[in-house]
């Protein structure tokens, strides 16, 4: 893939607080709730229901939402596209960490199994 970097950068400051309402919408119009949602957010990045609630407090870009994370060992296997582009392809670290979880966000509202959406 592709990357720009005006697309990179406009992910990068993005604020996961802006963004975050929207995964709750989401998830929630197809009958899964917020509890499922943080344990997905939870499971990719290591955060606790108080250090997500801080991230959207703070207003972080999702360049330090994603730089004080830890990354779970099995993000690499969250595949497939999301908005038009394959996961395993985007070559810029931020941008495919941010994909990742928007992933997990459309696996949760399309009704997958947690075990699958958690790559157990």
């Amino acid at each position: 893939m592709k990357d720009t970097s005006h697309h990179d950068d406009k992910i990068a400051k993005m604020t996961f607080a802006s963004v975050y309402p929207h995964y709750v919408t989401k998830v929630e119009k197809k009958e899964r709730s917020k509890a499922e949602l943080h344990e997905v957010i939870s499971w990719l990045t290591g955060f606790s229901e108080q250090q997500i609630q801080q991230h959207i407090d703070n207003k972080s870009t999702f360049e330090d939402f994603f730089a004080s994370a830890i990354l779970h060992p099995n993000a690499h296997l969250i595949t497939g596209s999301i908005c038009g582009y394959k996961i395993q392809e985007i070559t810029n670290p931020l941008t495919q960490q941010v994909r990742y979880l928007d992933k997990l966000v459309d696996e949760l509202a399309k009704g997958k199994k947690m075990d699958k959406i958690l790559r157990k």
